[in-house]
């Protein structure tokens, strides 16, 4: 039986995980990558090519690596638990070059057009128009996963800021930045407090005269480090908080986040506490911004109301004079501009996705989104089970339920997420790390089942429990089932500690032993809510 043929559309960490699912369930894959490399937004060029995701030099990732990597490929015990974006990349690249998924790539091919064939109702096909160095062809596929993410068409909203266009001075969006040194002793607005906004204004402020952080609501800020010096998205990742804030509610979780963000420094005595609770936004990791404010590098302000020639006017009455340059770090929109036809409609950015996946209105289900969610964790291994879930799909092994079922779960997730955050262009493909992996997990059947565990490896269910729900645990059981996937989650410890300890010191077990009863203690408390889970 012939295979059927996939089109991957980008090389990204996305496309490359697609690609992998796709040859694990006996298809064929096709990627098509328009630049001349893998990596997408992880691989830094100072002048990156037109329509292509863009970061700064200095970016660092925000998870950590135990929780970003993909299921069956630990990143090295020796790289650090945050990385640099040029470790990102180099991970990337050993990940496809163990899995060998290289020689599925096209380079420098563009993807101009993606249509229906005219058999589609029956043959659920796409006709697949590509470009390579000036040349075009058109091939015909069974189905299309498209992995081109979200950071890539820079949202620069100039209308609602009067007078920018009077500035004399610099303004651009923060995609063209690259480096500090361009402000050295100059007056820099930067707007906007996302991650990036937050990123720019700290290491601006190395080197300009003045930072002013503008910002239309606040944030609460996240730091790296958690307790006793583990990566914080390990600490709040765990199925015992999912369990927990399923069952107590939003509000309880928001005062204990709240409550744990404000004892590292005051959000409202630092200008930056907003009206919105701590999980209505997506947040903004910054281990920094406090240290620059309480130096008096960067000053926190309100919305700008407008710009004159060489100020800024804020919406509090306020004015900063001599601005030099303004960095609008608005964020971004996504589109899908070779889908000619009505596939996937994009309106205020917000899309229609069955479980942010897959087009309601397609008589075959043979078009896959991936990679488009913006989670409160780690996004790799989410995409990497949307395509080992799509891939399963394509082939036939699952089915995806009636239109109207999906719409009805489509228009009941958008009415809760208008609910819980505030409305924002970057709050239209929100999820929760955990409550994502276990949906998808559950279609994908590798979800792991915490009642039949307690009963044959108690010690293994315990860790699935009260530790971080890392990306093995959905290559314990079920299809793609991994023989490492165990020694993987016990073995996390050392691979957090080991490019940490690079200098011999009396060791200890007290703060592991305070940690272990910790953890019996808290599984025994919540014991029930295995049971009420299943």
């Amino acid at each position: 039986m012939t295979k059927k043929r996939i089109a991957v559309i980008g090389g990204g960490s996305s496309g490359l995980t697609c690609i992998k699912s796709c040859v694990e369930e006996g298809l064929e894959p096709v990627c098509f990558e328009r630049t001349e490399d893998i990596g997408g937004l992880w691989r830094f060029q100072d002048n990156p090519e037109q329509g292509r995701a863009s970061i700064y030099k200095s970016v660092v990732i925000n998870t950590s690596k135990e929780m970003m990597c993909f299921s069956d490929f630990p990143i090295p015990a020796h790289y650090p638990n945050f990385m640099h974006n040029s470790q990102v990349l180099e991970y990337f690249r050993m990940y496809a070059g163990e899995f060998g998924l290289l020689k599925y790539i096209r380079f420098k091919t563009t993807v101009c057009s993606v249509n229906k064939r005219p058999d589609f109702s029956t043959s659920g096909q796409w006709e697949v128009v590509t470009e390579c160095e000036g040349r075009k062809e058109v091939d015909i596929f069974d189905g299309i996963m498209v992995c081109t993410g979200h950071h890539t068409d820079a949202h620069l909203p100039l209308e609602n800021f009067p007078g920018i266009e009077k500035f004399k001075g610099q303004y651009f969006h923060s995609r063209d930045y690259k480096n500090p040194v361009t402000f050295t002793g100059k007056r820099v607005v930067v707007i906007g407090i996302g991650n990036s906004g937050g990123d720019l204004a700290v290491e601006i402020s190395h080197t300009a005269k003045q930072v002013f952080l503008s910002t239309r609501r606040g944030a609460w800020i996240l730091n790296r480090v958690g307790n006793h010096g583990y990566p914080f998205d390990m600490q709040v990742s765990s199925r015992l908080y999912y369990f927990l804030s399923k069952i107590c509610g939003q509000s309880l979780a928001n005062t204990f986040m709240e409550r744990r963000l404000n004892q590292r420094f005051d959000h409202e005595m630092f200008g930056l506490k907003p009206k919105h609770r701590a999980l209505s936004q997506h947040p903004t990791v910054n281990d920094e911004l406090p240290n620059r404010i309480i130096s008096g590098l960067v000053k926190v302000k309100g919305n700008v109301k407008e710009f004159t020639e060489t100020a800024a006017i804020f919406e509090d009455g306020s004015r900063e004079e001599d601005i030099d340059a303004v960095v609008f770090a608005t964020g971004y929109s996504f589109s899908f501009p070779f889908l000619e036809d009505d596939s996937v409609k994009v309106v205020k950015n917000k899309v229609s996705l069955y479980k942010k996946v897959f087009p309601l209105n397609l008589e075959k289900p043979t078009l896959a989104i991936i990679g488009l969610i913006q989670p409160l964790g780690a996004i790799m291994p989410i995409a990497e089970l949307q395509g080992r879930w799509a891939a399963q799909v394509f082939k036939g092994l699952k089915k995806l339920p009636s239109q109207s079922e999906m719409m009805t779960e489509v228009i009941k997730t958008q009415e809760e997420m208008a609910k819980r955050y505030v409305e924002s262009q970057r709050h239209t493909i929100q999820g929760d790390y955990v409550a994502t992996m276990e949906e998808i997990a559950e279609l994908v059947g590798v979800r792991p089942n915490l009642l039949s565990l307690a009963f044959t490896d108690p010690k293994l269910a315990l860790e699935l429990l009260v530790g971080p729900c890392t990306p093995a645990h959905y290559r314990l059981q079920g299809p793609g089932k991994w023989e490492g996937a165990r020694e993987t989650i016990f073995s996390a410890e050392d691979r957090i500690r080991k490019p940490l300890m690079t200098r011999e010191v009396e060791k200890s077990n007290s703060m592991a032993s305070v940690m272990t009863m910790g953890r019996f203690l808290l599984a025994v408390g919540f014991l029930a809510l295995i049971m009420a889970y299943f």
